[in-house]
C-alpha cells in the first residue's frame, strides 16, 4: 500500500514539470515564430518598396520614350496658317465633254496632314540631323590634341581600394574640351579623388595659345566639390621663347585655383609632317619641357611630364634619364587588364602617374574618359597662389561647334523653337519665333544649327527653319508659272497609278480649281519623277508636267504591268 501510494505520489509530482517543460516550449516557439513573422513583414515592405520603385522608375522610363517635344515645338493657339479658299473636301473638274466632281476627301486630309505637320517640323529634322547632339565629336583642326579611346572599358566606380591601402596611391582623371559639360557633383560622388584638367594649348597652324574653352568652368566646379586639382598644358612650342611664353600664361591662369596635384608639360603628334614640331631632334624637345618645368617649379608648383610608355622608353623620343632626375613622370599606356589592387605599368623606367585607359567610365561625364593611378596623395588642398574672388563660370553650352560668323535678320518660315543650347536633347525652349518675327542671326553652324540674338538673349535654332526673306510665304507659293517653289522634290524614275482615282493639277495645291488638268483612273500609268516634301508627286501625263497628291498614288511593279 505504501509502495502504491509512493509510485502515486512520484507520478503526481511529474505532472507540474512535465506541463512546465511544454510550456517554456511553447513560449520558445512562439517567440521564434513572432520574430520570423516581423521579419517577414519587414522584407514584404522592402520588396513592395523596391517593386513599386522599380514599377515607376520602369514607367518614367517608358514615358520619356513616349515624349518627342511634342515634336519639338510649343503650340500657340492663337497661331494659325492660311489655308487655302478652296473647299478641301472636293475638287471640281471641268473636261470638254462634261463637268465631274471627284471626291478628294482622302486627298484633302492628306494636305491638312501636311500642313499640321508644318507646325511639327522639329520632329522630322530630328530625324535629318542626328548628328547635332554630337558635339564633342567636331573636328578642331587647330587643337593639337585630338580624342582617343584605347584601352580597357572601365567604370570608375568598379574601382574598390584595399583597407591596407594607403594615402600614397589615389585615383583620377584627366579631362579637356572633348569630355564636354562635365558635373563634377557626380564625379565626385563617383569616388574621384583628383582630376589634372587641361586649360590650354598653342594652335597647331598659326602658334596661337588658347584657352581650352572648358578650363574655368572645370576648375571652379571640380574644387567646389572638394576634388583635389592638377593642371596640364598641350604645348607645340618650337622654341625655348614659345615653350617659357606658354609656362607664364599657365602660372597665371592657375593663380586663383588651388592646385595641388602638378602641372604638366603635354606633347605629342611631332611625328606628324604637319606638327609644327616636325623634325625637331628629341634633345631640342627635351630642352623645351625643361625650360617650361623649371618655371613651374620656380612659381611654386610641382613640375610632371607626360609621355607615352613607347615614347620614353630607353629614351627614344625624350632625354628620359633627364627628365626623370628633374620632375615627375606621368606615363600613358593602355592596358586591357588592370590589377587595382597591385596597379602597375610595365614601363621599365621610374614613374610616378600612370594613364591606363582613355576608355574609362565615370558618372557625370558624357562619353569616355582618361583614367588614372597617382603613386602619391596630399593630406590637404593647396592654397592658391593670389587669393582673389572668382566669379561663377558658366559653360558654353555651343564651345565646340564651329560657328561661321554672320550678321543678318531672319524670320521663322513658319514657327520654330528658340532653344538655351544646339541640341534637341538636354535641352528647354526659351522663345518661339513665328513667321515675320525677326532675330538676328550671328552665327551658322556647319552641323544643322544657327546662333540668333532674340529679345536680349543668346539662342539656337535649326537653321532649315529659318529664311532671311521675309516674303518667304509669298515667294514660296506655288504658281503655274512656278509650280514647284517652296517645295523639296527628291527625284524618282517610277511607274505610278491611282488607287482609285485623283486629279492631276497644274500647281501642288487645291487652292484654285482652275489648275486641275485631268482625271487619273486605276489602271492608268504615269511615269512620277518627284516626290515633294508637300505631299504631292510630280508626273508626266500626255507629254505635260503635272501632279496629284502622293498618298492617293500607288507604284505599279513590272508583274502589274503585264
Amino acid at each position: 500500500m505504501f509502495r502504491k501510494n509512493n509510485v502515486l505520489n512520484n507520478k503526481n509530482s511529474k505532472k507540474p514539470i512535465l506541463y512546465g517543460v511544454v510550456t517554456f516550449l511553447a513560449v520558445v516557439i512562439l517567440v521564434i515564430l513572432s520574430v520570423f513573422t516581423v521579419k517577414l513583414i519587414r522584407y514584404g515592405k522592402e520588396f513592395l518598396k523596391s517593386s513599386e520603385t522599380n514599377l515607376l522608375n520602369d514607367t518614367d522610363e517608358a514615358l520619356a520614350d513616349l515624349q518627342d517635344d511634342n515634336a519639338f515645338i510649343i503650340k500657340d493657339e492663337n497661331y494659325k496658317i492660311d489655308k487655302p479658299n478652296t473647299d478641301l473636301y472636293s475638287d471640281n473638274i471641268n473636261t470638254d465633254d462634261t463637268q465631274n466632281t471627284v471626291n478628294d476627301t482622302n486627298s484633302d486630309n492628306n494636305i491638312d496632314t501636311e500642313i499640321n505637320n508644318g507646325l511639327n517640323n522639329d520632329a522630322n529634322e530630328d530625324k535629318s540631323i542626328k548628328d547635332i547632339d554630337r558635339m564633342t565629336q567636331n573636328e578642331d583642326k587647330d587643337d593639337p590634341q585630338h580624342e582617343s579611346f584605347e584601352g580597357i572599358d572601365l567604370d570608375v566606380r568598379d574601382i574598390e581600394k584595399s583597407k591596407n591601402e594607403t594615402d600614397e596611391i589615389t585615383f583620377g582623371i584627366d579631362v579637356s574640351k572633348w569630355q564636354g559639360i562635365i558635373d563634377w557633383k557626380k564625379v565626385k560622388d563617383a569616388g574621384v579623388e583628383f582630376a589634372i584638367i587641361r586649360i590650354g594649348y598653342r594652335t597647331q597652324v598659326d602658334g596661337k595659345i588658347i584657352e581650352d574653352p572648358y578650363a574655368e568652368y572645370n576648375l571652379q566646379q571640380a574644387q567646389k566639390y572638394g576634388i583635389k586639382l592638377g593642371a596640364y598644358f598641350f604645348s607645340t612650342a618650337i622654341n625655348e621663347k614659345e615653350a617659357l611664353e606658354e609656362a607664364k600664361w599657365v602660372v597665371d591662369f592657375l593663380a586663383p585655383y588651388k592646385i595641388t596635384y602638378p602641372v604638366v608639360y603635354n606633347c605629342e603628334g611631332f611625328t606628324d609632317p604637319e606638327n609644327r614640331q616636325y623634325k625637331m631632334t628629341k634633345e631640342e624637345r627635351t630642352k623645351l619641357v625643361t625650360v617650361f618645368l623649371d618655371y613651374i617649379k620656380e612659381n611654386g608648383y610641382t613640375p610632371m611630364f607626360y609621355a607615352a610608355k613607347g615614347e620614353l622608353e630607353n629614351s627614344k623620343d625624350w632625354d628620359t634619364t633627364l627628365l626623370t632626375k628633374k620632375y615627375k613622370i606621368w606615363v600613358a599606356q593602355y592596358t586591357d587588364y588592370i590589377d587595382i589592387s597591385n596597379p602597375k605599368s610595365t614601363y621599365s623606367g621610374s614613374y610616378d602617374m600612370w594613364q591606363y585607359t582613355s576608355n574609362g567610365s565615370v558618372p557625370g561625364i558624357k562619353g569616355h574618359v582618361d583614367l588614372n593611378v597617382a603613386y602619391f596623395g596630399y593630406k590637404k588642398e593647396a592654397k592658391a597662389k593670389e587669393e582673389k574672388p572668382l566669379e561663377e563660370v558658366k559653360p558654353d553650352p555651343a564651345a565646340l561647334i564651329n560657328f561661321t560668323e554672320v550678321n543678318e535678320l531672319v524670320t521663322a518660315k513658319e514657327v520654330t523653337n528658340l532653344r538655351n543650347i544646339p541640341s534637341l536633347q538636354d535641352s528647354e525652349v526659351i522663345e518661339i519665333l513665328y513667321y515675320g518675327d525677326k532675330a538676328t542671326r550671328t552665327g551658322i553652324a556647319d552641323n544643322g544649327w544657327s546662333r540668333v540674338e532674340y529679345k536680349g538673349k543668346i539662342l539656337y535654332a535649326i537653321s532649315s527653319y529659318l529664311t532671311t526673306d521675309f516674303n518667304y510665304r509669298e515667294n514660296s507659293k506655288p504658281t503655274v508659272k512656278n509650280p514647284e517653289a517652296g517645295i523639296t522634290f527628291t527625284e524618282v524614275n517610277d511607274k505610278v497609278t491611282a488607287k482609285i482615282r485623283t486629279n492631276l493639277r497644274l500647281v501642288p495645291s487645291t487652292e484654285s480649281d482652275d489648275t486641275i488638268v485631268a482625271v487619273l483612273e486605276h489602271g492608268v500609268i504615269v511615269t512620277r519623277t518627284g516626290i515633294g516634301s508637300n505631299g504631292w508627286s510630280r508626273v508626266e501625263y500626255e507629254g505635260q508636267t503635272l501632279y496629284a497628291v502622293t498618298s492617293y498614288l500607288e507604284i505599279v511593279d513590272d508583274e502589274n504591268q503585264n
